[in-house]
């Protein structure tokens, strides 16, 4: 890709505002299990940093997706997954269906204080029979009157617990389940709406995640984004950027894993020498970031023929599958060479091992990956019968 000065100049402003304002509280964030989202995505709003592809009318930069992908990437500065996962939901996996086909009034309620840092988002798809399977969902969203009538529940939801408003999938209708689905912004302090509980995970464990619950929730018809029925359609589009998104921010992220492995290996003596020079190390470390090169070719092509208005599932699902297997490798590689420091609940290395390993799980399990690959490759078995 051919990177501007602009480019360059997001990147410095990412890296200054995550020295500053996110990476000084990480550990502390940490321990509390929580990070303070509307503190943080204020002061990133009021960076400019968190619209920079959304429209201009509502607050945004303008700018194209390869912008939004400087920020993915510049995410991988900070010393821990949470804040970056929470960020991208609100750049890429909450907003760009509202950005893309939502009135402006809508747009204005809800696009553009999110921008702002004003706005926590959420997005509400995985449910608890049905994550990668976006078909099967069953909350429900009925007509009755001016407004529609949602029950059902959502799982794994980042930001869950502190977002002022969802975008919810949910069935408005029978028949073909691609085909009878809509996005909804939905204001979470409206009656009815339950954060049931914060999850306790593994690892991101500075970002919430919340299992709700929605009983009689009553939003006016108005909270619609685009067209009734073309919800499936709408996030499958989200999931493109997502998935690159993901991608994106895997790159970074595993370059400083590396790079911390070099120097510690590099002043740490065993036998009186330094462990880097142990050429099963060294050799290790240089195959790692060969493969992180690979990946970032694959992202950077897939942007690239994203912006040319091309159909890049295949590269984005190749993207997030390369990037899940991978985060997972460097992180279990480099923590073998830390030895016990790695092993501690706040060493770097530590921390990427637990939290890399949701990047083969969320936003599309690797095996959902490799099914739409196989698809599109014309390998994958037809359903009996058909």
């Amino acid at each position: 890709m051919q990177f501007t000065a602009e480019h360059e100049e997001l990147r410095r402003t990412w890296r200054t505002v995550i020295d500053r304002e996110i990476n000084p509280y990480v550990d502390a964030w940490e321990q509390e299990g929580i990070f303070p989202a509307h503190a943080v995505f204020k002061k990133l709003g009021d960076a400019g940093l968190l619209g920079v592809d959304k429209p201009v009318a509502f607050g945004g930069a303008g700018l194209d997706f390869s912008y939004a992908m400087i920020c993915s990437e510049s995410l991988g500065h900070v010393n821990g997954g949470s804040v970056p996962m929470a960020v991208g939901v609100q750049i890429s996996m909450a907003t760009p269906a509202l950005a893309r086909f939502g009135s402006d009034d809508l747009r204005q309620e809800f696009l553009a204080p999110s921008i702002r840092g004003d706005y926590v988002a959420c997005l509400g798809v995985s449910e608890v029979g049905a994550g990668s399977d976006v078909a099967s969902i069953k909350t429900t969203a009925r007509r009755v009157g001016g407004d529609y009538v949602i029950n059902g529940g959502k799982m794994w939801t980042t930001n869950g617990t502190q977002a002022d408003w969802m975008c919810l999938l949910a069935n408005t209708g029978e028949g073909d389940t691609h085909r009878n689905k809509s996005l909804i912004c939905v204001p979470m302090k409206t009656k009815g709406v339950q954060v049931v509980k914060k999850l306790d995970k593994l690892g991101m464990r500075a970002s919430d995640t919340a299992q709700i619950f929605f009983d009689e929730v009553k939003v006016p018809v108005r909270n619609l984004i685009g067209q009734e029925g073309m919800g499936f359609v709408y996030q499958m589009k989200q999931f493109q950027e997502e998935r690159l998104w993901a991608g994106a921010g895997t790159l970074q992220g595993c370059d400083r894993i590396i790079n911390a492995t070099i120097d510690y290996t590099r002043e740490r003596k065993v036998f009186g020498r330094p462990l880097l020079d142990n050429q099963v190390i060294h050799f290790r470390l240089a195959e790692l970031k060969s493969e992180v090169e690979g990946l970032r070719a694959l992202v950077y092509r897939a942007c690239e023929e994203y912006l040319a208005g091309e159909d890049v599932t295949m590269l984005a699902s190749m993207a997030k599958l390369k990037a899940g297997r991978l985060r997972r490798e460097v992180s279990d590689a480099c923590l073998q060479y830390w030895g016990g420091a790695g092993y501690l609940w706040d060493n770097p290395v530590g921390r990427s091992f637990r939290d890399g390993r949701l990047g083969s799980i969320g936003g599309g399990a690797d095996e959902i990956m490799l099914q739409i690959i196989a698809k599109l490759m014309g390998t994958l078995p037809k359903p009996a019968g058909k």
